[in-house]
């Protein structure tokens, strides 16, 4: 990510955060549906790498706010 400022970064940060969110939010769905459930299963593994994706980004956010 080239950003060309400390807001810049955070915003930049902010729309992946956003876009993890939608991704993990869809997934959670074709949990749901699923009717295999080893696909359950893998779903779930991604799932739970969504949320810890998330939360790194949150915490960068969260850094690059208070360094601003």
């Amino acid at each position: 990510m080239r950003a060309k400022s400390n807001a810049d970064f955070i915003y930049k940060l902010k729309i992946v955060e956003e876009e993890a969110d939608e991704s993990q939010f869809f997934l959670e769905i074709l949990e749901k549906i699923s009717p295999i459930e080893d696909l359950k299963k893998e779903i779930g593994v991604l799932i739970k790498e969504s949320n810890e994706l998330v939360a790194i980004i949150v915490a960068s956010l969260k850094t690059a706010r208070l360094n601003k």
